[in-house]
């Protein structure tokens, strides 16, 4: 009989993936997430739980924040975890997640809204699906098609991109 794959969990904690846009001038706020629908337009077969731990731009996260979901990510009975997060202090939480035993855990975000159309949020959640799976116990990021040892990269502001350190 074959057996069940083992879940991952998955915590939301707001950022650009989640944002929604509601005028020109670019005024947003962060909505529900969009990582059930995103999963589910992907026919993800995977097990997998979701968790809403913050719904914040990462600029508004605190070290208590931080805490938080390292706190939420050690009572979980879940070995692979994939964090949603914004990507401007998106390696403060990686540092802060760092050393928790026996646990992949993945961080990932979006430059655009999920909402947007040309997004880079679908690709980059099933980059971060496909790391928890395969890499090694740690913390990750993956963006722009790539996954970096969490304590070795950095977000280039000017080139709109991660790139290893």
């Amino acid at each position: 009989m074959p057996q069940t794959p083992e879940p991952l969990l998955v915590l939301t904690t707001g950022g650009t993936i989640d944002k929604i846009y509601y005028d020109m001038l670019s005024e947003y706020q962060i909505g529900e997430s969009a990582v059930p629908k995103l999963l589910g337009i992907a026919r993800v077969l995977r097990p997998f739980r979701i968790e809403g731990v913050l719904r914040k731009d990462s600029l508004e996260l605190t070290d208590a924040d931080r805490v938080l979901i390292r706190e939420r990510i050690e009572a979980a009975p879940e070995r692979m975890v994939v964090i949603t997060h914004g990507t401007d202090t998106m390696t403060e939480t990686a540092k802060a997640l760092t050393g928790i035993d026996g646990r992949t855990i993945v961080l990932v975000g979006a430059l655009a809204p999920a909402r947007f159309q040309e997004s880079d949020a679908t690709f980059n959640l099933g980059m971060a699906f496909a790391a928890a799976q395969i890499a090694a116990p740690g913390v990750y990021i993956t963006m722009n098609g790539s996954v970096f040892d969490a304590l070795h990269v950095a977000k280039d502001r000017a080139a709109g991109a991660f790139v290893a350190t």
